[in-house]
């Protein structure tokens, strides 16, 4: 991973079937960047009198995913990561970092002692972002994010070496385990950045120090921990602040107060829009075929050229204007970032389109859910080829006092498409509930080939497992 004792010179491109990497961490280099104190297994009897040299080719933070030769780094959170330390070493952790000296006796892996292992973690990866020299590009926003790091990502793949955030790894966990697994080869990083509280988003933007920055909207996501949307703009702002002089905001212009970020940056500002063709980056001519694959012209500075997405629903066209934007700022062409977005795959549980055992047309979009997203899903059903329409809703969480209002409008909103509403778990939408999974998929016992269901909640209602229930062993195909 990206972070050397003594540097070394690699190639620029280096062959695909390697992985090349930074000389890799090593205990001391980890102690080094955290201050930590190196504690080495007790040495027994015939051992050599040398120290071992000890790499590590990788950073974890759970021990179930551990894997031979990596750092296991023990967070406290809702689990105590120092629970595990001993499974982590029985995995292949070669190190663990730790909180405190007790854990590490009797360790026969060398331990580094931190005052928080949170803030050491924060510490390699801020280390490791020194060691790459390309574009780091920062994405945040209420919605569409993780969707645009995925779009991001293709679009760069077509002539760049890319590392992303896996699924949404955005937090001050993911962003820097992000960075410190990133291979040496790396030439763009696409770091998803999210954020619970004002604050988190500069913090984050410190760690990963982006030279490009997204932001895809504000909206009423989260408003119980952030009091008002403009407290959400505020601190979705925060990751264009920290862009340099010499680098890039992508802005959504359809958002005025994303486009208003423009002003507090001194980086120059791009802007996207589906209903402004004055917009530095527009969509022209959007049309959704029978799959609720989007097609369109991008009209950018660099010319335009006409898109066909992979990712399903109309709400993804700004997300696709948002990569190509990324991808020719950071050197691609447009033609050929925009035909890997065709190909694009986005992380799981968003907008998966296949179909259920009864042959009903299935959208599992069961990841998160906020108003303006749950719209966006309703959009896309709407749109799909089918005599009968059925939303499986389950809690929007974290809305604060403006819970019932919001599942009220949605509901509002759905009937005025005409979608039958089936709420699970929360009498929030006005309706009778189901009281579960199991009561949801009786209810939906008489789906037939010509209907259409969305399965939409955020990830405290599961839904995913209702997803997973209605879908055949073909589901991940495209619906015939």
């Amino acid at each position: 991973m990206p972070f050397a004792e003594k540097p070394v010179t690699l190639p620029r491109v280096p062959p695909l079937t390697c992985d090349y990497r930074w000389v890799e961490w090593t205990p001391t280099s980890v102690a080094e960047v955290t201050g930590g104190r190196l504690v080495w297994p007790v040495r027994r009897a015939g051992d050599p009198s040398d120290l071992p040299a000890i790499t590590l080719f990788g950073v974890s933070i759970d021990s179930r995913l551990t894997q031979r030769g990596e750092l296991f780094v023990a967070i406290k959170a809702e689990r105590d990561g120092h629970d595990f330390v001993s499974a982590a070493v029985d995995a292949g952790a070669a190190a663990v970092m730790v909180n405190h000296g007790k854990v590490a006796e009797g360790l026969r892996v060398p331990a580094v002692v931190v005052q928080d292992t949170g803030a050491g973690l924060l510490a390699l990866g801020s280390a490791a972002r020194d060691r790459l020299a390309g574009d780091v590009v920062g994405i945040t926003g209420s919605v569409g994010k993780t969707s645009t790091k995925d779009l991001a990502a293709a679009a760069l793949g077509a002539a760049r070496r890319v590392t992303a955030s896996e699924r949404s790894f955005n937090n001050e966990l993911g962003v820097p385990l992000t960075l410190a697994n990133a291979p040496a080869s790396t030439e763009v990083a696409v770091i998803e950045m999210g954020a619970r509280g004002p604050g988190h988003v500069a913090l984050l933007s410190r760690i990963a120090r982006p030279t490009v920055g997204v932001v895809t909207c504000v909206a009423a996501a989260h408003t119980e921990l952030f009091g008002s949307i403009d407290n959400i703009a505020a601190a979705k702002g925060e990751l264009v602040e920290s862009l340099p002089a010499g680098g890039t905001a992508v802005l959504n212009g359809d958002d005025p107060r994303v486009a208003a970020m423009a002003n507090r940056t001194k980086a120059r500002s791009l802007l996207y829009s589906t209903t402004q063709p004055t917009a530095d980056l527009f969509a022209d001519g959007i049309q959704l075929d029978d799959q609720l694959r989007a097609k369109f012209d991008a009209r950018t500075p660099w010319g335009t050229v006409a898109v066909t997405l992979g990712a399903r629903g109309a709400h993804q066209v700004p997300n696709a204007l948002a990569a190509l934007a990324i991808a020719c700022v950071c050197g691609v062409e447009l033609y050929p970032a925009a035909a890997a977005l065709a190909d694009a795959r986005l992380s799981p549980w968003r907008m998966e389109v296949g179909r259920s055992r009864a042959g009903s047309f299935l959208i599992n979009d069961s990841y998160n859910a906020n108003p303006t997203s749950m719209r966006a899903a309703l959009d896309a059903l709407a749109a799909a080829p089918a005599r009968r329409r059925v939303a499986v809703l389950g809690e929007m969480a974290e809305l604060g006092n403006r819970s019932n209002e919001e599942h009220l409008a949605v509901a509002v909103y759905a009937a005025q498409l005409g979608i039958e509403v089936i709420a699970v778990g929360t009498a929030a939408y006005g309706l009778q509930p189901a009281a579960g999974i199991d009561d949801a998929e009786l209810l939906l016992s008489d789906l037939s080939a010509g209907d259409a269901v969305l399965v939409k909640a955020s990830r405290v209602a599961g839904l995913e497992q209702l997803a997973a229930r209605l879908a055949s062993d073909s589901s991940d195909k495209d619906p015939a």
